[in-house]
């Protein structure tokens, strides 16, 4: 017989289990698999309960017989409630195989019949075992146990004894335990000694907003997702109540202002709030909305006898001792969270009068005014103007943004600045902090009402700001806010900078985005308007530099020549980027990297978080290029962590990620990043950075010796390029693997034909570094025409080139490349050692150095095969193909291999309709009717 109870349930629970859990997840099922037992411990709410569910409900499959039990507080005091649970079901099936006594033990305790003394001493506990042997006889038994802390005493005591006594017998124990710190020790000494235990720590603000975002709480800005993991201490069962009350709360809370904390919460700690006396209950108020209260702080505020009431509410568990210091901090963020929502408002508003002069920083004694004040007041307004003015300049933008709202609330009507004024330079601060949601609903706010056209304009560049790379969403914009700018030439030099960039990221089209950029700076110099001026030079830079323009060097000067602008300076598209991609373009690594990690420091410093995102990419792709994969890897899935939770560059940064784990993580990881990264290019129609990711994706196919895939992607990626007008090998770094895998397909005209074509441009350009490497890419080509000593000797030669260069990584590809044609040409080495297997351990210990760990594999891989034949040229079903453009072959030889038409189009990248076009060029080129004739004209060549 097996039991298995509400599993179909549970694994409907798994959702929500893979945000944030996998790694413990995978931990306790390797367990279980391996034969042991697992105890789940963590505080309430934590997530315990869902994980051992989902646990259970995977692993349970596997087991003969599945026993469950579920304590409640409420039950916790009735004898062997538990061991009725657990056995009541499969006590006739066990019954008859246990000795007389023990089966009148084990009977008398589930039913409650028979005589109470029949219920104690050794024969009850010798049943429980004998019976879970007697179940593991028939196959292994999974005992799954949640909330063991309510556990009855009867039942614990039994279950301990008979798990400290099962030895080989194939029962295993799923457990789950409501703890606080470390005291699960005691559930493990009622557990089997082979028990792991696993505790389930808080969620990350990211994972926070995946389960926020999963239970339909979406919308929410990034600053409230900031508040809810702050308030829930990270803990998911929090987390999900305050965003459900955020959801039903139609008036959402004033900046600076605790959340409201849904009444299911507040009875988690208001029992321990009424034990406080009233006075005390008032100082911890006070505490509850300081920065950072400590016993002086509130002192200052009023607060007398603040030590002793303190000193109570830590007696209830309230507030937490400090080892370091006087400072007053809750148990709970929650704690602090409930007090705020149950006080009155004018006890809160007094909480907040007595901080707005005890608080020794000017920042927070102006937000506690303004939380003290109703209605509007002009020297309140200033004052909040002020703070927001010094928290930007101390790099703190979200602060800003939340004291410029309160500013202009407080603001009243015909002031100068008025309200909306501040509102919008709110929304910028916001669009800094990269809380792009909140400045996008500000700036639409102002648009309802504004007719003044600086501050309709000023808007309208917020709402396409606040687009990030996806400008077609806001296209109908353009035509209104050039309206709203006249003739203006400040105003519209502010207009032309985004449409260069709506001409580069939704056209595609450089030459447009570059006219547009200069005709932007012109306007800009024209009305005295220095930072618009550089904004628009540093993109003219940056996009000349993309094109293999030769005017970049003169551009990136006058973007670089004085007055400077600090903002401009250090912004991801200012004038110190732009030099940068010239630098690292220009192969100049060294400067590369001074320059950028400078820029790095200065916007963390400022608070700049979309320009943070971007440098840690950059410094990334630097590292990568001198071969540091794992110094490239950290920093990569940094700038990928920040953007996910900024929700600003996260394809660009899934790209680059993607990059640094083909080159020194794992290679499963890069090949998804890199299709997540094309998704979200082609989301955003961004035309620029999907060239970039299905290079990453070629990329990954080759380090994955998946040959064929790298082709097709990276012949996606030429034509992508060709379309757009970018002609720099430098950019994308992509010609060379195109070469190399078109080489291991058999494709060796094709091959050169990528050598020549982009060897042209970096001869024009001095790419030295995309030389060497187009270099190796045409020895691959001869070693593959069987012309291996000149092979042998050109790839000697770009080993050193790149080595001088301090390209790491492509120095150690090349020793690589070199080691595998020694081996075929059987070169031998000093004291008869073949030369190939001394190339081997060249090109080892060049990986190892980059720690490029998925080619180190390559190289023991290759190692241990031994000589491998040179790839042959294509075969008879290219020559069916003759005459087909590229991606109509593609797409013709796809079909060849039994593909869909859903499944071309997933692979290319293209749609399910242009798949359809495609094949009908094909079939009127080939003088064919149908997909099934196109196999059958291969067959036909493959047969003559």
């Amino acid at each position: 017989m097996t039991v298995r109870r509400d599993f179909q349930e549970s694994a409907r629970c798994r959702p929500d289990l893979v945000i944030g859990r996998e790694e413990l997840f995978g931990a306790a099922r390797e367990q279980l698999r391996s034969g042991g037992s697992v105890l789940l411990h963590g505080p309430a709410g934590i997530g315990k309960s869902t994980v051992l569910r989902a646990i259970a409900a995977e692993y349970g499959r596997t087991a003969r017989t599945v026993l469950r039990c579920s304590a409640t507080e409420s039950e916790s005091h009735l004898p062997f409630l538990a061991l009725a649970d657990l056995f009541g079901l499969v006590l006739d099936e066990v019954a008859d195989r246990l000795p007389a006594a023990q089966r009148d033990a084990l009977e008398s305790a589930l039913t409650g019949r028979g005589e109470p003394t029949l219920r104690d001493g050794l024969a009850l506990r010798l049943a429980v075992l004998s019976a879970l042997r007697a179940l593991a006889a028939d196959g292994p038994v999974l005992l799954v146990a949640d909330d063991m802390q309510w556990l009855d005493a009867a039942s614990a005591e039994l279950l301990g004894f008979a798990a400290r006594r099962l030895g080989d017998t194939p029962v295993q124990l799923l457990c789950a335990v409501r703890t606080e710190g470390q005291e699960y020790d005691r559930f493990l000494k009622s557990s089997p000694p082979d028990t792991l235990a696993v505790r389930l720590g808080p969620f990350t603000r990211t994972q926070v907003s995946a389960l926020l975002d999963h239970r339909g709480y979406t919308g929410l800005s990034r600053s409230t997702v900031r508040d809810i993991h702050r308030t829930s201490g990270g803990n998911p069962l929090f987390a999900l109540e305050l965003g459900r009350a955020l959801a039903e709360n139609p008036t959402p809370p004033r900046p600076g202002e605790p959340l409201p904390v849904p009444t299911s919460l507040r009875t988690l700690v208001l029992n321990r709030l009424d034990m406080l006396s009233e006075e005390a209950r008032r100082t911890l108020l006070v505490a509850s909305v300081g920065a950072r209260p400590t016993q002086a702080l509130l002192h200052a505020a009023g607060r007398d006898n603040a030590e002793a009431e303190c000193a109570q509410a830590a007696a209830l568990g309230l507030l937490s001792t400090d080892p370091e210091g006087p400072t007053v901090r809750f148990a709970h963020p929650l704690i602090s969270a409930a007090l705020y929502a149950e006080a009155p408002a004018h006890e809160r508003r007094a909480a907040h009068a007595a901080l707005s002069t005890a608080a020794s920083d000017p920042i927070e004694r102006a937000r506690h005014l303004a939380l003290a004040t109703t209605g509007t007041d002009p020297k309140v307004a200033a004052r909040l103007a002020e703070a927001a003015a010094l928290a930007r300049d101390r790099g703190a933008p979200s602060v800003a943004a939340s004291l410029g709202l309160l500013a202009a609330r407080h603001t009243p009507v015909g002031s100068v600045p008025g309200g909306d004024e501040r509102r919008l330079q709110a929304a910028e601060d916001a669009i800094t902090a990269g809380e792009v949601d909140l400045a996008r609903d500000i700036a639409r706010e102002v648009l309802t009402r504004a007719t003044v056209p600086a501050q309709r304009v000023r808007a309208w560049m917020v709402v396409i700001e606040s687009a990030g790379q996806a400008l077609g969403d806001v296209d109908a914009a353009f035509p209104q806010v050039l309206a709203d700018a006249g003739d203006d030439p400040r105003l519209l030099a502010q207009v032309h900078y985004q449409l260069a960039w709506r001409a580069l990221v939704v056209e595609g089209d450089f030459a447009e985005a570059r006219e547009e950029a200069a005709h932007a700076a012109e306007l800009a110099a024209r009305a005295g308007d220095r930072r618009s001026e550089l904004m628009a030079l540093s993109f003219q830079a940056s996009t000349e530099t993309l094109m293999g323009h030769p005017g970049a060097p003169e551009t990136i000067k006058r973007a670089l020549k004085e007055p400077q602008d600090p903002y401009v300076a250090c912004h991801h598209n200012g004038a110190g980027s732009a030099r940068f991609r010239w630098l690292l373009m220009s192969d100049q690594l060294p400067e590369a990297r001074t320059v950028i990690t400078s820029l790095l420091r200065e916007v963390q410093r400022r608070g700049m978080v979309e320009s943070e995102v971007h440098f840690q990419r950059f410094l990334a792709d630097t590292e990568l290029r001198f071969g540091h994969c794992g110094r490239a890897l950290d920093l990569a899935r940094e700038s990928l962590r920040l953007a996910r939770d900024s929700g600003m560059g996260v394809g660009a940064s899934a790209m680059l990620t993607s990059l640094a784990e083909a080159s020194g993580g794992d290679v499963d990881k890069a090949l998804a990043l890199a299709k997540e990264a094309a998704e979200h290019a082609e989301e955003d129609g961004d035309q620029m950075y999907l060239s970039l990711a299905l290079a990453a994706l070629g990329y990954a196919h080759l380090v994955a010796g998946d040959a064929q895939s790298a082709v097709v992607a990276l012949r996606r990626v030429r034509e992508l390029e060709q379309g757009l007008g970018i002609t720099d090998p430098a950019r994308g770094r992509w010609q060379g693997d195109l070469a190399e895998a078109l080489v291991a397909v058999g494709e060796t005209g094709e091959a050169q034909d990528v050598v020549d074509t982009a060897r042209e441009h970096a001869l024009r350009l001095n790419r030295e570094s995309m030389l060497a490497v187009l270099d190796r890419s045409e020895a691959l080509v001869r070693a593959a025409r069987g012309d291996l000593d000149t092979a042998v000797a050109q790839l000697t030669g770009v080993q050193d080139r790149l080595a001088k260069l301090g390209y790491g990584l492509e120095e150690a590809r090349t020793a690589f490349a070199l080691a595998r044609l020694r081996v075929r040409s059987r070169t031998p080495g000093q004291g008869g050692t073949p030369a190939g297997a001394m190339s081997f351990d060249e090109a080892a210990r060049l990986f190892r150095r980059c720690r490029a760990l998925p080619w180190l594999r390559q190289v023991e891989a290759a190692a241990a095969a031994g000589p491998t034949a040179p790839p042959k040229p294509a075969g008879e079903r290219e020559s069916a193909l003759a005459g087909l453009a590229a991606m109509e072959r593609q797409v013709a030889a796809l079909v060849m291999e039994g593909a869909t038409n859903r499944e071309i189009a997933a692979r290319l990248f293209i749609s399910v309709k242009t798949v359809e076009a495609t094949l009908t060029r094909v079939y009127r080129k080939l003088g064919i009717r149908s997909r099934v004739d196109i196999v059958r004209l291969a067959a036909g060549h493959h047969g003559r």
